[in-house]
């Protein structure tokens, strides 16, 4: 397997002007560097591509909306989750046994998952003594949680984790150092008016984000924690990148304002402290970034494009490059269209899944037919082929 090997430490605090160690909790973002509106690596566009699309699920006048996956250690099977609305709504759970090529009948829930207020997300946990188990947040205020030990079989009725809330809870999460010993970090954002049960009337809003940690596998979640909060940007909907080398996190983040590109935070203490945000290129610019690597080291970010002057804005699209180049503010290797968006820009909450052969197996909603509701599809690639795309 080829990696591509990061001097990282070095790089992350050259590029952010710190010495190693003095990254911290910062209040406001940092005076930006030059960025793009737009972007100059090539555009791969597969939109056309009905080879590599699956419907997962389509229901005729229903909107089908913001959908997320995991993949289960067999490599093959896959748990999608998705409201019956647009970010709320009944929360609807299939499973595709053999690496989303094809998907079974809507499963049996908890009633009361009929109840969700926001767009659900799954994930993937393991406690202390090894116990796996999947987990599925349902945010607002307050924030719930519902639990399965039998990977998905029968499930725990959504119920709080404690006296607060949020937006798209939980958009990230992930496994802390020293790994094995049931310890996790999640990030998500408010804006003032979910994470108390009274709700904050600022203006402008005040964009905060939050890390929730769990000492047990993620049954038992402490209360959220503040870790960067401002106005003059709306900064949410962390998406969590670990290093090659597993020594710092990155969480890329939406612009809700929509006068700034996407903006990325470093934290090179398992979510203890986060260096002041930074802009990121016009290349990664959108909402809900989610990433995954490839075998060879790659890194493949999909995410709604957003991005200020693009050919592809309001469509689903990915990004291909390495963790050196977001630590150093290079655009990428290249982009690619995944699907056209036929509607404004609803589109693209992506689940990213790769299977042992390096397939990416990306699932998510999007106006994909002019007319009508969105519906749940996925698309599959590989990097090998994208780069012979890209000559």
């Amino acid at each position: 397997m080829k990696v591509f090997k990061s001097s990282f430490a070095v790089a992350l605090s050259v590029v952010l002007g710190l010495a190693p160690g003095t990254m911290g909790c910062a209040k406001k973002a940092a005076a930006p560097g030059p960025v793009s509106r737009g972007y100059s690596i090539p555009l791969i566009d597969l939109a056309a591509d009905g080879s590599r699309q699956t419907v997962v699920d389509r229901e005729l006048g229903q909107y089908l909306g913001h959908s997320t996956t995991v993949r289960l250690e067999d490599g093959q099977t896959m748990i999608a989750v998705y409201p019956k609305g647009h970010g709320r709504g009944a929360i609807v759970m299939k499973r595709s046994a053999d690496g989303g090529m094809a998907w079974s009948a809507r499963l049996p829930v908890p009633e009361n998952w009929a109840t969700s207020l926001e767009t659900p997300t799954i994930h993937r946990v393991v406690g202390p003594d090894g116990t796996k188990r999947l987990i599925v947040w349902s945010g607002l205020y307050p924030a719930r949680l519902s639990v399965s030990a039998d990977d998905g079989g029968t499930w725990t009725p959504l119920a709080p984790t404690g006296d607060w809330g949020g937006i798209v809870v939980m958009s990230a999460l992930v496994e802390l150092r020293p790994f094995g010993r049931g310890r996790y970090m999640a990030m998500f954002h408010d804006d003032g008016r979910f994470f108390a049960k009274e709700a904050r009337q600022e203006k402008p809003p005040v964009f905060t984000l939050y890390t929730t940690f769990s000492e047990d596998g993620g049954l038992n979640w402490s209360f959220p924690r503040a870790v960067h909060a401002a106005s003059e940007v709306h900064l949410c909907e962390p998406g969590l990148i670990r290093s090659p080398d597993g020594r710092t996190l990155a969480a890329l983040l939406r612009e809700n304002s929509r006068t700034r590109n996407s903006f990325v935070i470093f934290s090179a203490d398992e979510g203890q402290t986060w260096t002041a945000p930074r802009e990121l290129p016009g290349s990664l610019t959108g909402d809900r970034h989610t990433a995954k690597y490839a075998p060879d080291g790659r890194l493949l970010v999909s995410f709604r494009d957003m991005t200020r002057e693009s050919p592809t804005h309001g469509d689903w699209v990915a990004w291909v490059g390495t963790f050196d180049d977001i630590v150093e503010g290079r655009e990428g290797q290249y982009r690619v269209r995944l699907m056209d968006n036929t509607k404004d820009a609803d589109c693209a909450y992506p689940g990213v899944e790769v299977l042992p052969d390096g397939t990416f197996v990306l699932t998510t909603y999007g106006h994909w037919t002019a007319g009508e509701p969105p519906y749940i599809v996925s698309v599959r690639l590989r990097l090998d082929e994208l780069d012979r795309l890209a000559r």
